[in-house]
This record gives C-alpha cells, structure tokens and sequence, in this order.
C-alpha cells in the first residue's frame, strides 16, 4: 500500500542527466505511453532494464527519423547500458569484498547516478513531444499564468531557460512549496531542483538537435515549444497536484 501511494505522487519527482554510449535498439513507431498511476515506473528503462519504446519515428516539420535515431540509440539507449554496466560493477565489488575507498569505486557511484538520471530525463522528454501538441488544460493554464502572467510568458521565459542551459530545461514543480519553475541545468547532475517534479524536459545537448538544426539551438527551442505534448504534461500535473 505505501508502494502504491509513492508511486501516485512522488512518480516524476527529481531530475538527472545524460551520457554518450551505442546501444543497438530498434524503434516502435506505434508504441502506446504508459497512462495510469505509477505508468511511468513501470515502464521506465530504470525498471525493464530495457530502452522504453518511442511512439514515433519522426515529428515531421520538427526533428527527423536521421535526428531522433541516434538520440534515442546513442545516447538514452548508452545512458541505460551505462547505468546497468555500473550497477553490475559495484555489485561486484561488494560481494567480492574489495576495497571501497577507491578512485574506481567512487567513480562508478557518480557514474551511475549521472546514466540514471540520464535515463529518467531522456524518457521525459521523448514523451513530452509530438506531432501535434494540443493545447494545456483550464488548471495547467491558469497554474502557468498565475506563476508567469501567462502562458505567452511562461513560453518565452522557459525558451529563454532553455537557451541558456547547457543540457536541460525543465518546467518543474516544486513539491515544496508548489510553485513552478522554469530551470536551466547544464549537467545532468548539476541545476537541479531537489524535489522538484518535472512537467516538461527539453534536451538542449548538441546531440538533440544539431543534425536537423546545427547551431541554430534558440530555432530548435521555438519549435520544440510548439510540439510539446499538452496532453502528456496535463497528465503529469494531475499526477503531482
């Protein structure tokens, strides 16, 4: 019962971050989200141990299949093989009694919280886009406009967040205090908002967006803005209000 009611509330709280590898997987075009309480968890590659799907191959008029293939492979798909590599690692060295206090040990303890972190926000992301982003429901709206003065505003203070990050913006709400924040974060382990319980993850590595737009990041940033699944982040709100 405790489990069950973690995983209603506290199912997207945190952030983390991203690391480079090659993972050979394949993409599901029909993937269907996860929905319902604790869909996320279930679902996630931190659970399976296994890259979860994509719902989509490309976003036309957005980011192209020579885009988005890599991304999802190289980098989601090596942040997870990175984090089971790590965990395999240090599990051994427990049971094999080895020496903790070592440049190895402690290189594998960041490692894989940074691939972990790198996984949750990946997943995030790739299911906060789509090809048609709907608009926000009546409460997430007038929760933006509150905080922002609206949500003209809140757009171009998050693409403002985001074109300054180095590796992430994020819409988060703080389960704190409840108030939303846009935050840029340059690693995926540093500009974090402890407690904070994401609503909208942007990659802004290089590697999210150079084919298809080189260095033109703040003209990825704008139309990321206009393909940001409503649905999926009404969803999220609900899960964490």
């Amino acid at each position: 019962m405790a489990e069950r009611q973690i995983q209603r509330r506290e199912v997207l709280r945190g952030f983390a971050g991203c690391a480079a590898g090659i993972m050979a997987v394949e993409l599901a075009p029909n993937a269907v989200h996860a929905q319902g309480d604790g869909g996320y968890l279930r679902s996630s590659g931190r659970a399976t141990g296994k890259p979860k799907p994509l719902a989509y191959e490309e976003i036309p008029g957005f980011l192209s299949r020579e885009q988005i293939t890599p991304h999802y492979t190289a980098h989601y798909g090596g942040a997870l093989r990175g984090m089971l590599k790590a965990d395999e690692r240090l599990s051994e060295l427990l049971r094999a009694g080895q020496p903790l206090a070592t440049v190895e040990h402690g290189g594998l303890l960041k490692s894989r919280i940074a691939k972990a972190n790198s996984v949750a926000l990946h997943e995030l992301y790739f299911d906060n886009m789509a090809a048609k982003g709907g608009n926000p429901r009546e409460d997430v709206r007038a929760a933006l406009s509150k905080r922002f003065g609206s949500l003209e505003r809140w757009s171009e203070d998050f693409q403002a967040a985001c074109t300054a990050a180095g590796g992430w913006g994020i819409l988060a709400r703080d389960g704190i205090n409840g108030q939303l924040y846009n935050v840029a974060s340059d690693l995926h382990q540093d500009g974090v908002l402890w407690f904070g319980q994401p609503l909208i993850v942007c990659d802004v590595y290089e590697h999210a967006f150079y084919v298809d737009y080189k260095n033109k990041k703040s003209d990825y940033v704008a139309k990321f803005v206009e393909h940001i699944d409503w649905k999926e982040v009404n969803r999220r709100y609900r899960q964490v209000t």
